[in-house]
């Protein structure tokens, strides 16, 4: 079995440094040649709006502009729950990243159950 990490952060802006370590850890994850997907839910939802990321920052750690960059370029893919954005009034269409896609709740069972490890922020 490939190890494959699952991260699920659903903190955004209202709690920079755990909003930052969902994307440390992804990242690293990648740096070690480890499958991950990071699943955004609740606030975390926010860090799929095209920006957002960019005013994010907690001490000792890069900003979350940066590791969102190395993410992406690293193919990083994250997943970001419906309803969440829907309550937020965020459009897939116009206002996500790169990489970001809308599900369902059933994609984010189907991750958690799939993945070797599961990682929550």
């Amino acid at each position: 079995m490939t190890n494959r990490i699952f991260i699920i952060c659903t903190h955004g802006p209202e709690n920079a440094e755990l909003a930052t370590l969902a994307f440390v850890m992804a990242t690293t994850a990648q740096a070690s040649d480890i499958s991950v997907l990071i699943g955004l839910q609740g606030p975390g939802a926010w860090l799929a709006k095209k920006g957002v990321a960019d005013a994010i920052g907690a001490p000792a750690f890069p900003r979350l502009k940066q590791l969102l960059a190395i993410y992406q370029e690293g193919g990083g893919k994250m997943i970001v729950c419906g309803a969440c954005i829907k309550a937020r009034g965020i459009n897939p269409h116009t206002d996500f990243v790169e990489g970001a896609a809308v599900v369902n709740s059933g994609s984010f069972i189907h991750e958690v159950t799939e993945a070797t490890q599961v990682l929550v922020y």
